[in-house]
């Protein structure tokens, strides 16, 4: 039986200082924790200092917090891989231009200038949008006028189709001279406002195909109301 040295310190039941009062469960943990790092009982001790495990300025962090898994979607999504095959390509490239088409349709809808379709875009077609629709055009009746030259063609009475052909023609008469008023004006205001001639080409075709239309169905929809000061 081995005999304990006179000079060995005699045994005590007493738990070091730093165990005192703790439960078995926590010492175990305390004492394994440098051997396989932070464990449960270290993000206990984290959480109960005021700070997430991970968190910055807790001891042991990994000096920035957790992405969300919102934003980790997100970045997913931004950093697509490139096509692999030229049908995948040809497919993205058709997916990219029916989401243009329908932001340029929204946008003309809306009458937002931000994504209008290069036709509509800029400041001259704007002014010239403006200029057509702050003043009535005999043009934008021609599909009523159309119409009722369409049913008076078929009454049987000839003084009546006779009537209808006179109106048909004074009111043709009418659209061209109006609409030659209005590109001659349009011109002239272009010229002041916008000197350089290259921002204003095709200006006045847009205009007088504007004209042309009925006033509810134009798009971009007017922003003036008609005798308005552009």
């Amino acid at each position: 039986m081995p005999t304990r040295s006179p000079y060995a310190p005699a045994p005590t039941n007493e738990s070091p200082p730093g165990f005192r009062g703790q439960p078995v469960k926590h010492r175990v943990a305390a004492t394994l924790a440098p051997v396989f790092g932070r464990g449960q009982h270290s993000q206990a001790r984290d959480a109960a200092a005021g700070g997430e495990p991970g968190a910055p300025g807790v001891p042991g962090g990994k000096g920035h917090p957790t992405r969300k898994r919102r934003e980790a979607e997100a970045a997913r999504k931004a950093a697509l891989k490139p096509a692999r095959t030229r049908r995948e390509a040809l497919k993205r490239d058709r997916q990219a231009m029916r989401a243009e088409r329908q932001r340029s349709r929204q946008a003309l809808v809306s009458g937002d200038e931000r994504n209008m379709p290069p036709r509509d875009a800029g400041p001259v077609r704007k002014f010239a949008r403006d200029f057509v629709d702050s003043r009535r055009s005999a043009a934008e009746f021609f599909f009523w006028i159309a119409i009722v030259v369409l049913v008076g063609s078929f009454v049987p009475s000839a003084s009546v189709r006779g009537g209808v052909t006179m109106f048909w023609l004074v009111a043709l008469i009418a659209i061209v001279v109006d609409t030659g008023v209005l590109a001659v004006r349009l011109r002239a205001q272009l010229r002041q406002r916008f000197p350089d001639p290259s921002t204003t080409r095709g200006a006045t075709v847009y205009a007088v195909m504007r004209a042309m239309q009925i006033r509810r169905l134009r798009l971009p929809p007017p922003k003036v109301k008609p005798g308005a000061t552009v």
